[in-house]
């Protein structure tokens, strides 16, 4: 299998052709992470003959390492679900991390979410007795992805699948224990950023993702 995804579209055309199982059934949905997992999951769930949606999520990132995530939020139905990692956020104070700069990135962040949250068609809130099938257009340390797994099941989930082109084997590991069942189409065993594996990934704005979800 190709190590390369054209675009987000070309990945979640992809990844629909091996989620078959799910086709047109009538307990499924489909949620894209927004904002980069929308495209893809639109097109899973074209792909699929599903309904579509999204989920919001922030990653919680270290002041000045913006990219690496000591936690991630989730909005869901007008609560936010905050995950943490406790290990890394201790040795992140230790290293002279102020805590009060992590509560700024956390407000920061929920303010994010309530705008996208006021903003944003498709956000669907009843998932109770479903399968879910949370889409990213990749999983680098897999913190945002689960927040949304922890969301979806607080709402009553019946089962949640997650979906990505491409992931980390840690990642992989770490949904593995939260999810019913994790499908990425390549686990690389030298993970880069989830970019290296896409000939064109054009960061997903409001407006293309607003256009996808009202499409």
């Amino acid at each position: 299998m190709s190590t390369r995804f054209e675009d987000r579209a070309d990945a979640g055309r992809k990844l629909a052709a091996v989620l078959t199982q799910f086709r047109e059934r009538s307990d499924t949905v489909v949620l894209g992470l927004a904002r980069g997992g929308i495209p893809v999951a639109a097109a899973v769930a074209n792909g699929l003959y599903l309904p579509f949606g999204t989920l919001l999520v922030r990653k919680l990132g270290i002041p000045g390492h913006d990219e690496t995530a000591y936690g991630a939020l989730a909005w869901w139905d007008g609560q936010v679900v905050k995950l943490l990692n406790k290990p890394l956020m201790a040795r992140v104070l230790e290293h002279g991390v102020r805590p009060e700069w992590l509560d700024q990135v956390e407000e920061r962040e929920r303010a994010e979410l309530a705008r996208r949250a006021g903003l944003y068609p498709g956000i669907i809130s009843d998932v109770q007795g479903k399968t879910v099938l949370l889409v990213d257009d990749g999983l680098a340390t897999g913190a945002t992805m689960r927040a949304a797994v922890e969301a979806v099941r607080a709402a009553g989930a019946a089962a949640v699948v997650v979906a990505a082109p491409v992931g980390s084997v840690e990642a992989e590991a770490s949904l593995a224990r939260v999810s019913n069942a994790v499908l990425c189409l390549h686990l690389p065993g030298k993970f880069r950023a989830v970019g290296s594996f896409y000939s064109h990934f054009e960061q997903v704005d409001d407006a293309g993702a607003i256009a996808l979800l009202e499409r």
